[in-house]
């Protein structure tokens, strides 16, 4: 047993690479820094050429093109770092001062966020087998960021010639950051979402919240926290977004105007068309924080909420502006737009109290609370993202104030999801223990039917096997009162006649007729009755005839005599079926009227026997002799004939 325990617990181990695995695959691929290197390099490449073509075929299309191709390239580029987060700067302005350009469309961030976390998860290569891949977490990470940010310095040192500079600051902070963040999130989706690194960062938190969430069942809390917090951040944006689509219906005819004005030809359109729909989003997170209470900036010093709209007087004609509302005090329509928060923090609270079922009340409301937190941070980052400047002077602060966004978040999280999920928490218990005993009784009851039938059937199964066992006893008993009565009658009743015996009766009782002999037939062949062979007499000897005195018979009945064959019908005619065919068989009466005329036309056919003209009638003393003799047995071949 001592050399038996440790080799079982050698194959229970994880199993692990061979060497030859790792050398095959090492073999058949690039080294791991260098295919992360490449991948990173080609996502970036991917983002910058989709760009690039798209804005080469607007500056194609444009009838009045303000520089060169060169130019369309520079652009081209300026939008691929903004798409990162990079603020720009416009230095052909009319005033000679440079403008910053910070409002960064959340749909065009899209594309790169998932290039650079596709680029990551590959370069790890893991297989399906189960077996870890051969490239470390770190080095598939750094070369994914590495070669990304090679591609994304040179554009950035391209883009600082045209008329749309990156600001170099944001270039070192904000392109890193987000090539980070998307490949940490690639590479954790590739080696299947670990807990680790999840809870390095959850020990950033405070101790009360640290506590909670890596305690006993951390992970069930910690997912149950999450998808509130999504859920909540789902319920707002949705409810921005149709905040704005209400308000843009409702001012349909400026934003119509401000659309056609930008610009005259169907290239500038659609230009400023791809624009609007980059821009959805932004104005889905201005809406949801409008609806939240602190609103959205429109220049230094214009706030635009539901309680009051300031709006700057100078801004430019844009069809998404053009949903703003009308300066003045908040109206009733504009306070109903804080249904949405509110509808977010019932959402919230309604997902920690199913969750939390098995929580007491104040575990619940710790969750619910950090549940909020998480909701106002999400939110909070993408007012940040979704806002920015768009000049100097006035239009230096444009969108919504992330700080603010994210307070007005928390007080909603945790003013309405926190007693909601503790309403839920309480009521779902009692209707968890009525449900239980609902189903308590339910049970019970459907026991007692199940067991007063199941007494029913088995009263009936012993009354059945009663009733079966007195029957079969009754039987028995009259069988054996039957056996010595039906043996006694066998032994005083005389011997049955049999079949042949009664026929022997019956022709005894018939008179007798003198028999003819019979005429040989063509069809029946030579008549197979014996007959006395003649022999000549002997010289000297003279033939007489023997005189047989009478003898007087007896009273008994004269037996009959034997029988003439006659020929078979089916010997006669082989093709006639039996004498009685099978009346399945012949159900066509045509066919039964058939077999008739053919039975009728060969007893016609068939003459009767006659007797032959040179035989000599036997003397009255033979014929009383053979009368008084006892008739013969018939011979097989007339057994077989009759």
């Amino acid at each position: 047993m001592t050399g038996v325990i440790p080799m079982t617990a050698r194959r229970s181990s994880p199993r692990r690479p061979s060497s030859s695995q790792l050398l095959t695959r090492v073999r058949d691929r690039s080294p791991g820094l260098a295919a992360g290197l490449v991948g990173g390099a080609v996502a970036a490449g991917l983002g910058l050429g989709a760009l690039t073509v798209l804005v080469m075929v607007l500056w194609i299309s444009s009838p009045y093109p303000d520089s060169g191709p060169g130019g369309a390239l520079h652009v081209a580029a300026a939008l691929w770092l903004l798409a990162h987060g990079v603020e720009l700067v416009r230095a052909d302005t009319l005033s000679g001062v440079p403008a910053p350009v910070g409002v960064t469309p959340l749909l065009l961030s899209v594309v790169p966020v998932w290039l650079v976390h596709r680029a990551a998860r590959d370069a790890v290569d893991a297989d399906e087998d189960g077996v870890a891949p051969p490239v470390s977490a770190r080095t598939a990470w750094a070369g994914v960021v590495l070669g990304y940010l090679a591609v994304g310095v040179g554009t950035a040192l391209y883009a600082a010639g045209g008329s749309l500079r990156p600001s170099w600051a944001w270039t070192v902070l904000g392109l890193p950051t987000v090539v980070a963040l998307s490949a940490g999130t690639g590479v954790w989706t590739a080696y299947g979402r670990p807990r680790g690194p999840v809870d390095r960062l959850l020990r950033l938190l405070p101790p009360g919240a640290r506590r909670v969430l890596l305690g006993p069942r951390g992970r069930e809390k910690f997912l149950v926290a999450v998808r509130a917090a999504g859920a909540a951040v789902a319920v707002s944006v949705g409810g921005g977004a149709g905040l704005v689509a209400v308000s843009s219906v409702w001012h349909g005819d400026v934003a119509r105007e401000a659309f056609l004005r930008l610009t005259e030809g169907w290239s500038g359109r659609c230009a400023v068309l791809l624009l609007c729909v980059t821009l959805v989003p932004n104005a889905a997170v201005w809406g949801a924080a409008y609806a939240l209470g602190p609103g959205f900036a429109l220049g230094a010093g214009h706030g635009v909420g539901p309680w009051v709209s300031d709006p700057a007087p100078m801004l430019p004609p844009f069809p998404l502006l053009a949903a703003v509302p009308d300066a003045g005090a908040g109206t009733p329509w504009n306070w109903a737009a804080g249904v949405v928060p509110l509808a977010a923090g019932v959402t919230m609270g309604w997902f920690v109290g199913r969750g939390g079922m098995r929580w007491s009340v104040r575990r619940t409301a710790v969750i619910a609370g950090l549940a909020a937190a998480v909701c106002a941070a999400v939110l909070a980052v993408a007012a940040g993202m979704a806002g920015g400047p768009l000049g100097v002077g006035v239009l230096a602060r444009f969108g919504p104030v992330w700080w603010q966004v994210g307070g007005a978040a928390l007080a909603w999280g945790v003013g309405v999801a926190v007693p909601v999920a503790v309403v839920v928490r309480v009521c779902g218990g009692w209707v968890a223990r009525w449900r239980t005993a609902a189903a308590t009784k339910a049970v019970t009851k459907a026991a007692a039917k199940a067991a007063e039938e199941a007494s029913r059937a088995l009263s009936l199964a012993e009354a059945r096997a009663t009733a079966s066992r007195t029957t079969t006893a009754f039987r028995t008993t009259e069988a054996s009162r039957a056996t010595p009565q039906k043996a006694t009658a066998q032994k005083a009743a005389p011997p049955k006649a049999t079949e042949p015996s009664k026929a022997t009766a019956a022709k005894s009782s018939t008179p007798a007729k003198p028999a003819k002999p019979a005429k040989p037939s063509k069809l029946s062949g030579p008549s197979k009755s014996p007959r006395t062979p003649v022999v000549a007499p002997r010289d000297g000897v003279t033939l007489r005839k023997k005189t047989v005195t009478p003898v007087a018979p007896e009273a008994t009945a004269p037996p009959s005599p034997r029988p003439v064959p006659h020929p078979k019908e089916s010997e006669a005619y082989d093709l006639l079926p039996a004498d009685e065919p099978v009346e399945d068989v012949w159900r066509d009466e045509a066919l039964r009227a058939r077999w008739d005329a053919l039975r009728d036309e060969l007893r016609q056919r068939t003459p009767e026997p006659e007797a032959p003209a040179n035989t000599e009638p036997e003397p009255p003393t033979v014929k009383a002799e053979a009368e008084a003799e006892p008739p013969a047995p018939p011979s097989p071949q007339d057994r077989g004939t009759s």
